[in-house]
């Protein structure tokens, strides 16, 4: 895909979100139909669903041939990643979206024979909009973000998904002493937002490939390391432990969780 039809790719995607977020933002006060998945913490609501497919048919409209994994099951069961592969997170953090009606965000993600090619952040409630990809950089709505300073764990803040730091897998007890603090947030969306603002240094958490795939996109574009903690590169049809950093935060963070030498 050249270059115009990968701004043409962003267009649409921008779009698509932006009208997603927009019906969200429209129904967010009315009657929920919440349901649980894997446990009473793992939420999907009527929204959750409706918004998958709606975000699939507007996909299907204008890239028929393309492949779409959808977090709530509306897609197609995808076992390659060859040609053009969507990944659709309608709502990313369901339970904030339930409790607070807020940090959540909706994502899509644009892969080409499994290399990340344009990503696209919504978070809904602030309608702030990240999106770009290698060969467009990345913007937050119009304006062009910069490569984040490459600062150390001792110097930045730390996200981390809530059970880990709970029961101090990774060592995440002492990554939390020798960060500068560590966020739960409850969405990764929101999460990769505060590493492309350079708000945080890292994010460690057990994703699944649409939780991952779109800010992928972007923090690979400024530069940052996405990959499973050990350091293997991401298998994007799996879910497993997954670390975005800067690159010196993530030798440091290697270092403490998985006892490994600087």
């Amino acid at each position: 895909m050249d270059k115009a039809e990968t701004a043409l790719l962003a267009l649409r995607m921008r779009d698509w979100v932006s009208q997603a977020g927009a019906h969200i933002r429209h129904h967010i006060h009315d009657p929920l139909h919440v349901q649980t998945k894997s446990s009473r913490k793992d939420l999907v609501t009527n929204l959750d669903k409706q918004t998958e497919r709606d975000l699939i048919a507007a996909i299907r409209t204008e890239y028929p041939q393309a492949q779409i994994m959808g977090e709530e099951g509306s897609g197609d069961h995808v076992t390659d990643l060859k040609g053009l592969v969507f990944f659709v997170d309608p709502i990313d953090g369901t339970m904030n979206f339930v409790k607070q009606k807020y940090n959540f965000a909706i994502m899509i993600g644009a892969y080409i024979d499994g290399a990340p090619h344009v990503g696209v952040i919504l978070n809904v409630m602030r309608q702030e909009l990240y999106w770009g990809g290698p060969q467009l950089g990345v913007f937050k709505n119009e304006t062009p973000i910069k490569a984040v300073s490459p600062l150390s764990l001792e110097d930045g803040l730390f996200g981390i998904n809530s059970g880990m730091l709970a029961y101090d897998r990774y060592h995440s007890h002492q990554l939390f002493k020798t960060s500068a603090g560590m966020r739960i947030l409850g969405s990764a969306g929101i999460e990769y937002i505060q590493l492309l603002e350079g708000r945080q240094v890292a994010y460690l958490s057990h994703l699944a490939p649409w939780d991952v795939a779109a800010g992928r996109v972007m923090a690979e574009t400024l530069g940052m390391s996405v990959s499973r903690l050990d350091g293997h590169p991401l298998d994007m049809l799996s879910s497993g432990d997954v670390l975005i950093a800067t690159a010196p935060t993530v030798a440091d963070i290697r270092a403490i969780a998985l006892d490994q030498p600087r």
